[in-house]
């Protein structure tokens, strides 16, 4: 058993969700409002360690009337224990659990800082090199996460993706165009080979909002 993963983020007209220098406010309020809506209805939300490192992220509730007992459980891949004691995601506004890889047994420092941050956090310890995602994702749902918000980065997300983990996508598209080789774009990874192999999907809604587009896909 595994939560029902719902991949969320906001994209340029070109695919892009961050620039080379990874700027990435892009959506306007009406959709910011519309992300938090939606951390509030499920029970968890999941970000890889980039996004702590470069955002700081809280991933709470707080664009819309909230109360604390209606934030998500928060979520970090982090496979070799990076994340910043002093980081925001591990304040007392909800539980966060920080997956790490099997690192831990033969790495001193990754060890250490796992440890320092089991003192805030719930660590999950992945048996492979890389955090196992379908592992993790049994163990989410061990912990009462039926429902799972993905705000990962492209690595994260195509990582997701070719496990077969994920169940729905909503994109909020602005109507700006970025380019740069550099820049990120919705899913990088390794990508696949061949379009016979991509990951088809279904549209299911489709909206204006404001600005932005915003279109909800079935993943199949």
């Amino acid at each position: 058993m595994r939560p029902y993963v719902i991949l969320n983020a906001a994209m340029t007209l070109d695919g892009k969700i961050a620039t080379k220098t990874g700027s990435s406010e892009i959506s306007g309020l009406e959709d910011l409002k519309r992300v938090h809506e939606l951390r509030k209805e499920v029970d968890g939300i999941m970000v890889g360690i980039n996004t702590v490192l470069i955002d700081d992220p809280r991933l709470t509730v707080h664009k819309i009337t909230s109360e604390k007992s209606d934030n998500p459980i928060r979520v970090v891949v982090d496979n070799k224990a990076r994340t910043p004691i002093e980081s925001r995601i591990l304040n007392d506004d909800a539980l966060t659990i920080i997956a790490v890889s099997n690192k831990v047994e033969t790495d001193n420092i990754v060890f250490e800082r796992s440890k320092a941050l089991g003192e805030k956090a719930d660590i999950f310890y992945s048996k492979d090199s890389s955090v196992n995602l379908k592992e993790l994702m049994n163990y989410l749902y061990s912990k009462k996460i039926k429902t799972l918000m993905l705000e990962g980065g492209s690595t994260l997300n195509f990582s997701m993706l070719r496990e077969d983990l994920i169940d729905e996508i909503r994109v909020c598209v602005a109507p700006m165009v970025v380019g740069g080789k550099y820049a990120k774009t919705l899913f990088d990874g390794d990508g696949f080979d061949f379009m016979k192999e991509a990951i088809n999907l279904e549209l299911k809604n489709s909206y204006q909002l404001g600005k932005d587009l915003v279109l909800e896909y079935k993943v199949l």
